[in-house]
């Protein structure tokens, strides 16, 4: 039995899809009723509950023997954004697990997590790395970089024929990759038999947001129009709506990082057939049609 905290999300539902067929079952731990009933539906074992939550944790690992945490909370209100969800739940979740003799813990962390990063989101996830190394889990963590697919909803995919969004000039060169690539980086994962391994996921290509602003107008029909959203809005955004929208302060400091930190890296390293933009959007419009 495999645990999926988290498996709700763009990346948790193909990993969902992707883990049934790799062991005598999975269990989703969500905090969705609607999504829980319709993985009982499907036939898929559900948790309902907060992984905050220790009776929810200790229901949820009971009789496993993997766990994979792709909990978040970068999208998440007041008390429930990184500090809460990445450091501390996955640290409490972490706990459950060796207290329940699970094999093996899967992290979903993020690339370059570290304790100075300027994005809190990789920093709490560096605490939560550290927590899993000092356990005596046999554990992998998987680092990727930004998730395409999360990117191109921000920016337009979701209005077609309305053009595009960019956040900030866009002109900062960014490595992402496909949640498909992430899934295929995890079921490695729990299949290996290595511990406390460290896997970076990355992308094929380094692609600014205005890159992918064009390929998304250019296929509006007919062609729509790009936007920008100046980087001084974005900075203001992010210090003045803190204390009202945290999460909204959240995603505008994001934006601000990833319009002027290097977040390139070496796309010799990504996985041969690594999924691209191109392939994502040539999908999407396939999935339009049918």
């Amino acid at each position: 039995m495999i645990l999926i905290a988290g498996g709700t999300g763009t990346l948790g539902r193909p990993l969902v899809d992707a883990l049934r067929s790799e062991s005598g079952g999975i269990r989703v731990l969500t905090r969705d009723h609607a999504a829980a009933a319709a993985l009982r539906a499907a036939g898929i074992d559900s948790v309902v509950g907060d992984v905050r939550d220790p009776a929810a944790r200790a229901a949820a690992v009971a009789g496993c023997e993997t766990v994979v945490s792709a909990v978040h909370g970068f999208l998440g209100g007041r008390g429930a954004g990184p500090e809460a969800i990445d450091r501390d739940a996955n640290a409490s979740l972490i706990g459950a697990a060796a207290a329940a003799g699970i094999a093996r813990f899967v992290l979903l962390s993020a690339y370059g997590a570290s304790p100075t990063h300027p994005m809190i989101l990789h920093r709490m996830k560096y605490a939560a790395e550290e927590v899993l190394l000092a356990s005596d889990l046999r554990g992998t963590i998987v680092r990727p970089t930004a998730y395409l697919e999360t990117w191109i909803d921000v920016i337009g995919a979701r209005t077609p024929g309305r053009g595009a969004i960019v956040l900030g000039k866009g002109e900062n060169p960014i490595n992402f990759v496909s949640v498909d690539d992430v899934v295929t980086a995890i079921l490695d994962a729990v299949r290996s038999a290595a511990n406390n391994r460290m896997v970076d996921v990355i992308g094929p290509e380094n692609l600014s947001f205005s890159e992918i602003a064009e390929r998304l107008a250019a296929r509006s029909t007919p062609p729509g129009a790009i936007a920008h959203v100046p980087l001084a809005m974005l900075r203001a955004m992010s210090l003045l709506a803190g204390p009202i929208s945290p999460a909204f302060a959240r995603r505008a400091k994001t934006a601000v990082v990833m319009n002027t930190e290097d977040m390139t890296v070496d796309v010799r390293r990504a996985r041969p057939g690594a999924t691209t933009i191109d392939d994502v959007l040539a999908r999407r419009d396939a999935d339009r049609v049918r």
